[in-house]
């Protein structure tokens, strides 16, 4: 947690209690279903919490956004970019309904009004969103595939509209077949710790 404070000093005090129950919480829920590793539990601040919150070093989303979390698994990165950006609206989706249950509770147990969880796949929602979020759920262009067609063009935010993808490793390969304009941010340039130093962050612009 003082990862979070360190990074983000300027958090509301109702912030930065949310930020301290997500412990709690993913270790209540990690023990009934299976989310994250025990290894990494241990490190859910860095690994998970801040890691997610790269994005909203990347980009400061406006009032009002509209924000689609693909793949969320257990709420990352869309829980803690919903305690950042309480003014925005969030919908984290997942194909796994036990996930989107835990997702669900956390959500409530913090009061997140801004929060929908959803079990369905991208492509079938009938919503636009100014921007789509994830955490490395398949390559890039296959990804694009899911989510262009509901990424709305325009936007007020820090950034035009578009995807913010947070992926691990050389992506020189991967990023090839993309036309549209990118970006690749090393978190390294937010975030001292080590476990972020081959991490990245990609945002493609609609």
């Amino acid at each position: 947690m003082r990862s979070i404070t360190q990074y983000f000093p300027n958090l509301t005090p109702q912030q930065a209690e949310q930020f301290a129950q997500l412990g709690e919480l993913y270790r209540y829920w990690n023990e009934r279903i299976n989310l994250i590793s025990r290894k990494d539990i241990e490190l859910l601040y860095e690994r998970h919490v801040l890691h997610s919150l790269a994005i909203a070093k990347a980009c400061t989303f406006a009032p009002g956004a509209r924000i689609l979390d693909v793949g969320t698994g257990g709420g990352f990165p869309g829980i803690p970019l919903a305690i950042m950006f309480p003014q925005c609206r969030f919908m984290l989706v997942d194909s796994i309904g036990k996930k989107i249950m835990v997702v669900s509770e956390v959500a409530k147990a913090l009061a997140l009004q801004n929060v929908t969880a959803l079990q369905a796949r991208a492509e079938t929602l009938p919503q636009h969103f100014d921007f789509v979020v994830s955490r490395a759920v398949t390559d890039l262009p296959t990804f694009m595939g899911w989510v262009w067609s509901k990424i709305a063009r325009g936007g007020s935010s820090s950034l035009p509209n578009g995807i913010l993808y947070l992926k691990g490793g050389d992506l020189s390969e991967e990023l090839k077949p993309i036309k549209q304009p990118l970006t690749i941010t090393p978190l390294s340039d937010f975030f001292s710790e080590e476990f972020f130093e081959t991490k990245k962050v990609v945002y493609v612009a609609k």
